[in-house]
């Protein structure tokens, strides 16, 4: 077993499921941690990807993480949905997460990071 490299992270409201593996793919860490404990935690991991599913808590957490160094990705709910291979608990969806964000796909990063787009690179019909 090596390094954590990738780590699923679900969000709740008072105990967080966070779901890490190494390059080989195979588990690390696997352990709730209460939201006072968070930071404490992503502290002390070394940096890494770290994938949460979109939510409005989600875009505070990301910019927490990145203040640490870590990498964050964000994915919408029913991209996660695909690759949850057993019943739907915070455990399970951590895992599912971890897996998600391994996949191509364009995820977001933190809101406040990337500009807003001007009016000129939109398709906006102006009548």
């Amino acid at each position: 077993m090596g390094d954590v490299i990738t780590i699923g992270f679900d969000i709740a409201k008072s105990v967080f499921q966070i779901h890490g593996v190494d390059v080989d793919g195979a588990v690390v860490i696997r352990k709730r941690v209460s939201r006072a404990k968070v930071l404490e935690f992503f502290a002390a991991v070394p940096r890494c990807l770290v994938g949460i599913e979109a939510c409005p808590s989600a875009h505070y957490w990301s910019r927490k993480l990145e203040v640490l160094g870590h990498t964050v990705k964000l994915m919408p709910p029913s991209y996660v949905k695909a690759y949850l291979k057993r019943s739907k608990n915070d455990a399970n969806d951590a895992a599912a997460i971890c897996e998600a964000v391994t996949r191509p796909y364009r995820c977001g990063s933190s809101p406040a990071i990337t500009p807003n787009a001007c009016i000129a690179d939109q398709n906006v019909k102006i009548e």
